[in-house]
């Protein structure tokens, strides 16, 4: 058995204690010290035009002190008549200085404090615009996907998930690195940092409502950690789990996972396939490639498939389900089709054609 002992799968669980938060996909927007960078040259500017207006005016201005305005001043005036404090020491007095404050130095006041005020505003609620929209996404989440883990196995499983219909808000991504969760967020995935072995990790990825579970993680030991605490928090949820050890499987059954893949032999299998028959593997790697090419699909049976054998309907049919047993298309139990089989079939995958697939964990016999 290649996992560690409890005691190391304990300690490694406490070593994890990331900061877990939610992330959720957002549009596209310039870094917040860059905006506010923006912000605060906008209002230099202002400021600066203001003052040059007012030196070049500098006769029709004056001073209680010594009754001139030099270039000093015209900044000093610049810049206690943006920020509205007016002292009064330096004032218009010609008609062309007032006119000048009027229409032009006033609207360049407003502007200033526009310029303040929204970059003020905006970074007071920005949490609170961020708590808004974790609390209305977590009312609305409901029947949702779980992914463990956004690697290459991880991501390559929410794409074939996708392409039978599942929409991108209706996933949820959990993974400790803060870099592959906003790899996540960037493609319209709900993201959740943290170690998904802890329960409340999973907790604000809404696991207790979550449909489909799919464990993808790089370590055997941590998979199982996650399916043990994914089914204690959701007793109905499918959860399928990947694994490297084809004799880890087991065990990752026992801890509750209705369907273990075991990638590492998997990959094998395919290998071996491809150098006893080249056109085989082809045809292999198509069929799991959804939404191009050949496709295999679970879908149920019609009213017009009912009386039939499974090698009479239309599409070509690999197995049936029935209740939740997988029977082969030849098997002598199958007889004829009824209302509530359903069909494993190999069709031609067209833009249109998005099945979505069985949520019901099923038994090989």
């Amino acid at each position: 058995m290649k996992l560690p002992g409890h005691d190391a799968i304990a300690r490694q669980a406490d070593e994890h204690l990331v900061t877990h938060r939610v992330k959720l996909p957002r549009k596209v927007v310039e870094h917040p010290f860059r905006q506010v960078a923006k912000r605060v040259l906008m209002a230099l500017l202002v400021l600066s035009l203001t003052a040059l207006l007012v030196w070049f005016d500098h006769d029709g201005y004056n001073d209680n002190s010594d009754g001139s305005v030099d270039f000093l001043d015209a900044w000093y005036y610049a810049t206690v008549t943006l920020s509205t404090t007016g002292y009064g020491d330096i004032t218009p007095v010609s008609d062309g200085a007032r006119l000048t404050n009027i229409f032009v130095i006033t609207p360049l006041r407003v502007l200033f404090l526009i310029i303040l005020v929204g970059t003020t505003l905006e970074v007071l609620t920005e949490r609170t615009r961020e708590e808004w929209r974790l609390n209305r996404w977590r009312s609305t989440l409901r029947d949702h996907t779980v992914v463990v883990g956004f690697g290459t196995k991880g991501r390559s499983a929410i794409q074939t998930v996708c392409a039978t219909g599942l929409k991108k808000e209706q996933v949820v991504v959990v993974d400790p690195s803060s870099k592959v969760i906003d790899a996540a967020t960037a493609e319209g995935y709900a993201g959740v940092i943290g170690d998904a072995t802890r329960s409340e990790v999973l907790k604000r990825a809404e696991v207790h409502r979550a449909r489909k579970i799919i464990i993808a993680t790089q370590r055997d030991d941590t998979a199982v950690l996650v399916t043990l605490t994914a089914r204690q928090l959701n007793k109905g949820a499918k959860i399928v789990a990947a694994v490297r050890e084809e004799e880890n499987a087991p065990l990752l059954k026992q801890s509750g996972a209705d369907a273990v893949i075991t990638s590492a032999s998997a990959a094998g299998r395919l290998l071996g396939l491809s150098v006893l028959s080249p056109a085989a593997g082809m045809v292999m790697e198509d069929l799991i490639q959804q939404g191009s090419g050949l496709d295999i699909i679970e879908r149920p049976v019609i009213k017009a498939e009912v009386g039939l054998g499974p090698r009479e309907t239309d599409d070509l049919v690999v197995s049936v389900v029935r209740g939740h047993r997988v029977l082969g298309y030849d098997d002598p139990d199958v007889g004829t089709l009824e209302l509530t089989d359903r069909l494993i079939t190999i069709v031609r995958a067209t833009p249109g054609s998005q099945i979505a697939p069985d949520v019901r964990p099923l038994v090989q016999e």
